[in-house]
């Protein structure tokens, strides 16, 4: 098997893969079901497969896209004892054994929304790296970042800041706290409405992470 390298997506497979079916709103109700038993079970019926089929459709993407290999990682949620989660999503990392420690993509959702972003958290050795090569890039990210994307500093929260509302001052702060704060984290990217019609259309959801991925990418550059 061998990979499209200007399309990212894997030559000569017969038959097709299979279109994604996407997240309707039993996917998402998921983190209204109470109990950590009750919304672990719900999350690996419904949700789970649906992360690790967009694993499989794009890993072969982001591996060409970032011009090295990129292996996904579906959460388990397996520390979790007690509290039941808000989230859920697959990542996708250059290391196999695990991404937290590593800057990656994700695709996610909470109960009222899916997410698609760049990210560096708390655990993650880069972010003095990002943090000194954004600080240097500040105005042109300011430009090239989509109005409509969003920041975030703690991957935890559902909220988010739209791009066009972070003035030079709050994206500097942003990338300041990753070289001072030894918590901190910073999230790039895009959140769709769960009413959203391209929510449920899988293919097209398919086509605007590929599209947000892309988007991404100077700033997942910028962590190495």
């Amino acid at each position: 098997m061998t990979i499209d390298l200007q399309s990212g997506t894997r030559a000569g497979r017969q038959p097709a893969e299979l279109p994604f079916p996407g997240f309707g709103p039993e996917d998402f109700d998921v983190f209204a079901v109470p109990g950590l038993e009750g919304r672990m079970s719900a999350l690996i019926e419904r949700v789970r497969p649906k992360l690790a089929m967009l694993g499989e459709r794009l890993t072969p993407y982001l591996t060409v896209r970032c011009g090295e290999e990129m292996f996904p990682h579906v959460a388990k949620h397996a520390r979790r004892t007690i509290n039941a989660p808000n989230d859920t999503w697959v990542a996708f990392a250059n290391n196999k054994r695990g991404y937290k420690a590593h800057p990656h993509f994700q695709i996610g959702m909470f109960g009222t929304h899916l997410f698609v972003l760049f990210a560096v958290i708390y655990e993650s050795t880069n972010k003095d790296v990002l943090a000194r090569n954004g600080l240097k890039k500040l105005n042109e990210i300011r430009t090239t970042i989509p109005n409509h994307f969003v920041w975030s500093g703690d991957h935890m929260q559902p909220e988010a800041t739209r791009h066009d509302a972070m003035k030079k001052a709050d994206l500097e702060a942003l990338f300041k706290r990753l070289q001072t704060v030894k918590a901190s984290e910073l999230l790039c990217g895009i959140h769709i409405d769960r009413n959203d019609p391209i929510a449920a259309d899988g293919e097209a959801f398919i086509a605007k992470a590929e599209e947000t991925f892309d988007t991404l990418m100077p700033l997942y550059r910028m962590a190495f």
